[in-house]
């Protein structure tokens, strides 16, 4: 089922693109990540440009987020509070990073600073929580009981200033370091059109010291926001979205967040956290190949 893109200005197959969204959504549904870390890739391996994959990807990714949040916030699995602080802390990081897309997008640099930033991310995340994910399997592959880890935020975390109260999440720390969290993962989705929750997941569990129990469904409402006003700022400015694009994502991820909600339940945490390890360094690897082989088309001609 061909489909034309009027912004990528290229014809696909609507049926592969809406595969890739219910595969994304899955996984937002099981990590809590928003499932733009992969749909961007995969898009621009199938032969999207760069900066239509990334700004497309940013719109699927809310639907996403909806979906997830209505299904974790059923279980109380989601802590408003600290999902305020980090939304205003991205909302900020969004108009930051619009700003270095628009000085890349003039130098002629933003598709390969998009690939770099991937490799580099997904590479050194997955690396770690692949470590984590092996460390937390061992005991109970070797007949020994997993030791258990207690939660407590980084020592920098615990020096910053005025504390409040994060009574879902456990938590009696400064809202400066979620709202700095949220700043980061803004100027990361403005860029790479990732909802940023592969960074926000691990950044509440080991950098907050969040409850395990609320992690996802904050991520995903942070997600939620900040792709939103993302979307818009890419509309406005870049002009970079492709609606056919994005609806045809969109259509899988919805149905796949409530699917990976329903698997998260079931399997074990750490084994899904080395799957997604998995998937995240293979990306990685596929992206710096990318980076060092010569192109079909060394020059682009653009008639502006």
């Amino acid at each position: 089922m061909d489909v034309y893109l009027p912004i990528a200005n290229l014809a696909v197959d609507g049926l592969v693109i809406v595969a890739l969204g219910l595969a994304t959504g899955i996984l937002s549904g099981i990590f809590g990540v928003g499932g733009g870390f992969l749909t961007t890739p995969l898009l621009i391996f199938y032969g999207i440009p760069p900066t239509v994959a990334a700004a497309s990807a940013a719109t699927q990714v809310t639907g996403a987020s909806v979906s997830g949040v209505i299904a974790h916030s059923k279980n109380n699995g989601v802590d408003y509070q600290m999902g305020a602080v980090t939304v205003a802390g991205g909302m900020a990081g969004a108009l930051i990073g619009a700003g270095l897309f628009a000085l890349l997008q003039a130098v002629g640099q933003i598709d390969v600073v998009i690939n770099l930033l991937y490799v580099i991310l997904l590479g050194t995340i997955g690396a770690l929580m692949a470590r984590e994910s092996i460390v937390a399997i061992r005991p109970s592959l070797q007949g020994s009981k997993p030791r258990t880890a207690k939660r407590r935020h980084h020592p920098m975390i615990a020096a910053l200033p005025y504390r409040w109260r994060f009574y879902r999440s456990g938590l009696y720390i400064s809202p400066l370091g979620p709202l700095i969290l949220g700043v980061i993962v803004g100027v990361l989705t403005m860029l790479m059109g990732v909802g940023g929750g592969f960074i926000m997941v691990p950044a509440m569990l080991y950098i907050l010291g969040m409850s395990a129990k609320v992690v996802v469904g904050t991520s995903l409402f942070n997600i939620l926001f900040i792709t939103v006003l993302v979307t818009m700022v890419h509309a406005m400015t870049t002009r970079a979205v492709d609606i056919v694009l994005a609806a045809l994502l969109l259509l899988g991820s919805v149905i796949g967040a409530q699917l990976g909600t329903r698997i998260a339940a079931v399997v074990r945490p750490e084994i899904l956290r080395l799957m997604l390890a998995v998937i995240v360094i293979v990306i990685a690897l596929r992206m710096a190949f990318g980076l060092g082989v010569q192109p079909d088309e060394i020059y682009t001609v653009v008639i502006l």
